[in-house]
């Protein structure tokens, strides 16, 4: 595998061969329990029958023919999107990060188009993630992942998350970056904020920053801009986690879960944002018959089965129970965050150890979960998870932390 494989992952070592439900085997036969859901995307979980007959079935009839014609399916999963969001128009790709440079070119031209800006800047949050492209890692607030491909595109600034006064501050500094500073010039072309701060450390935002930044945008006629990659459909309990805020905004952009595993990213806006025309933004497969065929499987399914509803059972399940661990921990887990089924469980100083460290221990035990950075362990299993599965998890990942800091002292 190595020898031909870039390594561009830092990987467990484990090969996986088949999943069901909740569950994966490895190449040896080792069962592990699923909380890690390919990163918040196997919503319906693993070989669901489901997704699995929607996408053969598609694949016999026709896989692929280009945006150079109708694709009926397209059309039907962007009306499934529409009528679950304040949106009234649906690009599709094929990920997140695709969604989100379709985002950020969609806002430039809205700047251009409607405004007049000639050098638009995009304000995006400290400690965000937006994707591994030039422009999207540009937006994103995270220096470590831009360092080794300075310099990066100009017209992005960061400003701290759930900082009203910082983002005000921000803002006018772009604003005064005409020649001397003497005048304020129209430069937003857009704010892109995560409702929740996924890579970052599960955070979720705060109503009233959000509020702050829709009104700014509303002021300057700037997109209001979601990244709702890794929140989207559903993780969160409700269908977006932006309506957990209570505020609407121009653009969201989805993927991960959308396709329930199958590559399938979106960016919606509303009409007064649909700027572009032909030939200015495309992909070759984004929207193709076989990915929209899992888009409409995930969204029918869901509704189907309610998992909404489980979403939020188990989600408060599980948050009371990593609170136990935390009360019951003396100091070695201090914090658990977040919505529904995307939880973050924080390391205090006195764990000792790393969130690597602990997910490399729960893996040893059978229980499959991710950093959400050095010393966040992020809890994302698909969103069919049972009760019984969310108790069984729990005490694996204590296990894993006793474990974990055994072998540190060691």
């Amino acid at each position: 595998f190595d020898s031909v494989v870039m390594r561009t992952y830092a990987r467990f070592p484990i090969a996986m061969t088949r999943g069901a439900g909740c569950e994966l085997w490895d190449t040896d036969g080792k069962r592990y329990l699923d909380f890690a859901a390919g990163i918040a995307t196997a919503c319906l979980g693993h070989a669901h029958p489901v997704l699995a007959d929607a996408v053969s079935e598609q694949v016999r009839r026709v896989c692929h023919v280009s945006n150079l014609y109708y694709i009926p399916e397209q059309g039907e999963l962007a009306a499934e999107l529409v009528k679950r969001s304040p949106a009234d128009k649906v690009f599709f790709c094929n990920s997140g990060a695709e969604a989100n440079e379709a985002a950020i070119k969609l806002a430039r031209k809205h700047a251009r188009a409607k405004h007049g800006i000639e050098r638009p800047v995009v304000i995006s949050a400290l400690n965000s993630f937006h994707g591994r492209t030039l422009a999207t890692i540009a937006a994103t607030g995270q220096p470590k992942y831009q360092a080794p491909f300075l310099p990066m595109p100009d017209g992005f600034v960061h400003t701290p998350y759930n900082d009203i006064d910082a983002l005000r501050a921000t803002l006018d500094r772009v604003e005064r970056a005409a020649p001397f500073g003497l005048r304020k010039r129209k430069r937003l072309a857009a704010i892109l904020l995560e409702p929740l701060q996924g890579e970052g450390g599960i955070t979720p935002g705060d109503p009233a920053f959000f509020r702050a930044a829709r009104e700014l945008c509303d002021e300057r006629g700037a997109l209001l801009m979601f990244d709702e990659v890794q929140t989207g459909i559903g993780r969160t309990g409700t269908f977006w986690a932006h309506e957990q805020l209570g505020v609407k905004p121009d653009v969201i952009t989805c993927a991960k879960a959308l396709g329930g595993g199958v590559p399938i990213g979106a960016m919606l806006c509303t009409e007064e944002a649909n700027v572009f025309v032909p030939g200015e933004h495309a992909t070759t497969y984004g929207g193709n018959f076989l990915a929209c065929a899992a888009g409409l499987a995930v969204m029918r399914e869901m509704e189907r089965s309610k998992l909404l509803e489980n979403v939020q059972a188990r989600g408060a399940q599980l948050q009371a129970k990593l609170r136990g661990l935390v009360d019951a921990s003396a100091g070695v887990l201090t914090e658990v965050r977040g919505m529904g089924l995307i939880l973050g469980v924080q390391l205090g100083a006195a764990a000792g150890v790393t969130a690597a460290d602990v997910c490399g221990a729960a893996s040893n035990l059978g229980l499959l979960l991710v950093p959400a950075g050095p010393q966040v362990v992020r809890f994302v299993p698909p969103l069919i998870v049972s009760e019984a599965e969310i108790d069984e998890a729990v005490g694996l990942f204590e296990q894993a932390l006793a474990q974990a800091r055994g072998a540190a002292k060691a």
